[in-house]
């Protein structure tokens, strides 16, 4: 049997956990808004491992050991040295013995909730089915294009009409993406400059409004003449199109079953824990 760590050893591992999970940094770094949402998360969930680490279930599972020291390890990994993690710990008021304590509550209440899911009867293929066809739209791929593109900005008509003529003479000279990858390197005024001008792939409504007609009319490999928009004048190379595209139910099927188990299994587990709230 394992003994839950007491409120004051388990919040403090909370809301690093959290923090991190939620926000992508440390509490420390945490702006004042986000703080006080961390703070109303880590009450909530501190109620509810309590309630699960309450149940006779919880009192029966065993963690063991190698299970214990293999979570420890993924945590110290993260860290580029012991004498970071361990200044990371003592800066949120924790130490080794309460991190693997607290670990072990993390590996009960994961043990107990596995224990309510295990019942869940898996989606079958019927239930995919049906809820493929009562959902196309989830199934329907636009068409997306993978752009690169050279941005010259301007301040004023004469910054503008030396923009359009550097423009015009790099696309007379650019013979292939190598060639444009390059221009964009040495000439573009984006920060894409940096990836060869990279955009990347984009469907339709992520572009300024004055590109985007453009960036879909053109053919794989072609250039635009230059185009205006509201941050400057830019040449855009149409490196791929993916056309559109419809998701066939055989091509569906598995990622849609274990989907749909899934979210039966959280379920399980959410009304699990609705349960317990409420006694």
């Amino acid at each position: 049997m394992n003994v839950p760590p007491p409120p004051f050893v388990a919040l403090p591992y909370l809301r690093l956990k959290l923090a991190r999970e939620l926000f992508r940094k440390p509490p420390r770094a945490l702006l004042i808004p986000e703080a006080a949402r961390l703070e109303k998360i880590v009450a909530r969930q501190a109620r509810i491992e309590a309630a699960i680490l309450a149940t006779p279930e919880a009192a029966n599972v065993v963690v063991p050991a190698a299970t214990q020291a293999i979570r420890l390890a993924e945590i110290r990994r993260r860290y580029p040295n012991r004498r970071e993690y361990l200044a990371d710990m003592r800066e949120n008021a924790l130490d080794e013995a309460a991190l693997q304590t607290a670990l072990t509550r993390d590996l009960v209440i994961e043990a107990v909730l596995e224990q309510m899911a295990a019942s869940t009867p898996p989606a079958s293929e019927l239930d995919a089915e049906i809820y493929y066809h009562r959902h196309p739209g989830a199934f329907a791929r636009p068409e997306t294009r993978r752009l690169r593109h050279i941005l010259v900005t301007f301040d004023d008509a004469a910054q503008k009409a030396t923009a359009s003529a550097l423009l015009a003479t790099l696309r007379a000279r650019i013979q292939n993406v190598a060639d444009f990858a390059a221009a964009a390197t040495r000439h573009s005024q984006c920060p894409t400059a940096l990836e060869d001008g990279v955009i990347g792939t984009v469907k339709a409504g992520q572009l300024y409004p004055e590109l985007e007609p453009v960036a879909f009319a053109l053919r794989a490999g072609e250039i635009s003449l230059p185009l205006e928009s509201p941050v400057g004048l830019h040449l855009l190379l149409c490196e791929a199109i993916h056309p559109a595209l419809n998701l066939s139910f055989a091509d569906a099927r598995e990622r849609l079953i274990a989907r749909l188990t899934d979210e039966r299994r959280k379920a399980r587990q959410q009304a699990w824990i609705n349960g317990l709230l409420k006694r």
